[in-house]
């Protein structure tokens, strides 16, 4: 075992003494040392229960003859970061979590892992990390928030943000603006609707080092306790085996992930981390297989923001193993991947039922022929752009408008609440890429403005930045190469017609190729918004967000 470098021998003995210290039995030096890495924080909703799931787990190892150690992983909440400062170190933790696992378990020479996230990016930096160490790894989320209830009708975050904006345009009263506030998040958990945490926990599922309800099962349910202990357990049987995060997280798997991914109708974050993960196993992951994958894997599932049912909702109608289970009618996955359960794919979906067709629409009547996401190019992107279209209405699928542009999301929120945006509008909002944010800010708030103002099925929003979970509408993210860089979106100047096809991929500007390198010849960079600490690290390794926006040492010149 790996743990024997630090508890065998006698050159071990002043490891022994430092173990003794912690309260270490020798009984419990001979066991496998299991590293519990627990995301528990009192700042984020969907980590306040993190501390009974990570006991949960501690009994199974314990049950199944380990010994069990917690150490901690950091969590931001992205909902509160969302529409300020805060929000330029959100997608940036995705690393320094990675990193700090890596560093931790090698550290200390544990013999495998038990990975407890919950919220957004710990969900992929955990990955990230399980996949760097390659011990025996096993994941359990803390589990999804219930749906709020205002006026008789299911709410999410993502409600609560668009009442803002109603609130704004006067649409709704104070009054119903407070019970939205009060009533929206009513218990812990990840934020009840497909954003960008469930959508990782439910992707953890599909990967193979999740156990099924992994995604699903609410946070407040006694059935995600059962859980932890069964990971706990499980984890024992992975070391026994010795299963790990390589032989489960393969090219395959990471396919699967990407096929479920459009069923389920996911985050547009997720084309971040899959392809942050799929570097991790040394897969090339460019972002055209979502198009592939897209026009032959059906839309099954419309949840909120895209429609009117939740987590809760899916878990009920057999979680994600149901709705692998109706992809697989048409031979959509690849059921030979070997997953944390210790046994393929297949196996685990082969008893699986679909309980609510309304929920998970069968095979055979999608919502739409093709996935929730897709990637668009052109003179715009010429590296890539990514829109949840899932969440976009029909009439937004093909639209072409005048360029409203902003240099940063607070300028274009102005803008917006000061009615200055019209039906029609294009607005692009730059130099919030990865290297330009720095940190690459989701943009909720300008596009819930948009929403609750009434202009959801009339504007759209293009950014290289990127998009919370919970947007919805025309809200075209990640365009490559960013602003900061010189990419084409540095280069549009206000009135330009800009042209969107997402049945057909494109995102076109309409400027001659001739004026295009007129301006390009005329463009400076910007001088850096942060220059010390670590977002300025950050900013000089991270690159576009086409890649996943993963960290790389500057290249030699």
């Amino acid at each position: 075992m790996r743990s024997d470098t630090v508890t065998k021998g006698k050159q071990q003995a002043p490891h022994r003494s430092l173990f003794n210290a912690l309260g270490l039995t020798p009984e419990e030096m001979e066991r496998p040392l299991v590293g519990i890495v627990s995301s528990y924080n009192e700042i984020v909703p969907g980590h306040m229960n993190l501390d009974k799931i990570v006991n949960a787990v501690k009994q199974g190892v314990s049950m199944a003859g380990g010994t069990p150690i917690v150490f901690p992983a950091i969590a931001v909440c992205d909902g509160i970061a969302m529409g300020h400062l805060g929000m330029k170190y959100s997608l940036v933790t995705r690393d320094l979590i990675a990193d700090s696992t890596e560093a931790m378990a090698i550290a200390h020479q544990f013999d495998a892992l038990v990975m407890v996230p919950n919220c957004d990016k710990n969900v992929p930096g955990l990955l990230m990390a399980a996949a760097r160490i390659n011990v025996p790894t096993i994941f359990v989320s803390g589990g999804p928030m219930l749906a709020g209830h205002v006026k008789g009708k299911k709410t999410s975050l993502s409600s609560m943000f668009e009442a803002v904006g109603a609130n704004a345009a006067g649409i709704i009263t104070d009054e119903d603006l407070c019970e939205f506030e009060n009533k929206t998040c009513p218990t812990c958990g990840s934020c009840s609707g497909m954003y960008t945490a469930n959508s990782m926990n439910c992707l953890t599922e599909v990967l193979g080092m999740g156990l099924g309800g992994n995604g699903t099962i609410p946070a407040v349910y006694s059935a995600r306790i059962r859980l932890a202990k069964q990971a706990g357990m499980k984890v024992m049987e992975l070391l026994e085996k010795n299963i790990r995060p390589r032989d489960i997280m393969t090219e395959k798997a990471v396919l699967n992930a990407l096929t479920v991914d459009m069923a389920l109708g996911c985050s547009t974050n997720s084309m971040l981390h899959l392809p942050a993960i799929a570097h991790e196993i040394g897969m090339d992951f460019e972002i055209d297989f979502a198009n592939g994958i897209s026009e032959k894997t059906p839309n099954l599932c419309h949840l909120a923001p895209a429609g009117p049912t939740y987590m809760e909702d899916l878990d009920e109608a057999g979680g994600v193993y149901a709705v692998m289970a109706e992809l697989n009618k048409k031979g959509l996955l690849h059921t030979e991947c070997m997953t944390v359960t210790g046994k393929t794919v297949g196996e685990n979906i082969a008893h699986a039922v679909n309980k609510d067709t309304e929920v998970i629409r069968p095979i055979d009547n999608p919502y739409t022929s093709t996935g929730g996401l897709a990637v668009l190019k052109g003179n715009l992107a010429p590296d890539g752009s990514v829109v949840k279209r899932s969440a976009v209405v029909e009439e937004m699928l093909i639209h072409e408008g005048p360029a409203r542009v902003f240099d940063c999301e607070e300028d274009a929120i102005a803008a917006i609440k000061g009615g200055k945006i019209v039906a029609g509008d294009v607005v692009v909002i730059r130099y919030e890429g990865p290297k330009g944010g720095p940190g690459m800010r989701e943009m909720l708030n300008p596009t819930s403005a948009i929403a609750g103002m009434g202009l959801g099925s009339s504007v759209a929003l293009i950014t290289d930045g990127r998009f919370s979970g919970a947007s919805r509408g025309a809200s075209i993210g990640h365009v490559s190469p960013e602003a900061a860089v010189g990419g084409p979106i540095a280069l549009v100047e206000e009135g330009d017609t800009i042209k969107i096809d997402i049945p057909n991929f494109k995102l076109e500007l309409d400027v001659s190729e001739e004026e295009l390198e007129k301006r390009r010849q005329s463009w400076t960079p910007r001088e850096p918004k942060v220059t010390t600490g670590y977002l300025a690290r950050y900013a000089a390794m991270v690159t576009s967000g086409n890649r996943g926006a993963i960290l790389e040492l500057p290249r030699q010149k």
